[in-house]
């Protein structure tokens, strides 16, 4: 349970993939207007305290270390470190985008793969979205058993990562087990980086604190609105994970 705790520390709220933008604020009210429906939650007492617990989390700590972090490395070095870390996780596209049969991103993933890793300098720079305009095709495996028509099932609050799923949650493992960033596998994957619990946890760290510091307002832009933090944030969770298993 702690080695688990300690790999899900920092991979953060399963609604950030990537940087955002300044004009969040708008595509989230566009995108993910608030819906009244009924909710199979058994354990929302449960997911209610560790929703409180992990609202504290990214008030107190992730929040300002990623603003104090924004503050001392100039962004041209955190666009770097995203594009280097966006590179690496390749092998998580890739697959799920084979397994939901879409082979002309999977190509085109593997195509962006060799342009920045050989001509991005180790994937610091982006010339397959810079100099070529390739679109990156994000999927995970939470998005892969949902696209074969695995249903959610209930809501679950993770500690440090926030709403998911049942669905979501063997997804999560699916992709520890195949991103270069995890020790899970590490005996039978040569291209783990990882070797021990510590060495995960240190480069999660500067993976998400990196990732977050371009917009370390995030959370306190989603949840602004909420009356009640963690039914909105259960409702906003799921039509985002709807409409990336239906693109």
């Amino acid at each position: 349970m702690k080695k688990l705790i300690l790999i899900m520390f920092f991979t953060l709220l399963s609604f950030a993939n990537e940087p955002i933008n300044n004009d969040f604020p708008e595509e989230f009210d566009s995108e993910f207007s608030s819906k009244t429906e009924d909710i199979f939650d058994p354990l929302s007492g449960y997911n209610r305290t560790m929703t409180s617990f992990n609202d504290g989390f990214y008030s107190y700590v992730l929040t300002p270390v990623s603003k104090g972090y924004a503050y001392v490395v100039p962004k041209p070095a955190r666009t770097g470190i995203n594009n280097f870390f966006t590179n690496l996780m390749f092998p998580v596209r890739f697959i799920n985008n084979l397994l939901q049969f879409k082979f002309q991103n999977a190509s085109e993933e593997m195509g962006r793969f060799f342009i920045n890793t050989i001509w991005g300098i180790g994937g610091f720079m982006d010339p397959a979205t810079d100099v070529i305009g390739m679109k990156i095709h994000r999927e995970d495996f939470g998005q892969t058993l949902g696209y074969w028509g695995i249903g959610d099932g209930f809501p679950v609050v993770l500690p440090f990562i926030g709403p998911s799923n049942l669905r979501d949650m063997v997804g999560l493992t699916g992709d520890f087990i195949v991103a270069p960033t995890s020790q899970l596998g590490h005996n039978t994957l040569d291209y783990k980086i990882p070797q021990n619990t510590l060495q995960e946890l240190g480069i999660d760290t500067v993976y998400k604190v990196n990732e977050y510091s371009f917009n370390p307002n995030f959370y306190e832009i989603i949840k602004k609105d909420a009356l009640d933090l963690y039914p909105y944030l259960r409702d906003v969770y799921k039509q985002k994970r709807t409409k990336e298993i239906e693109e």
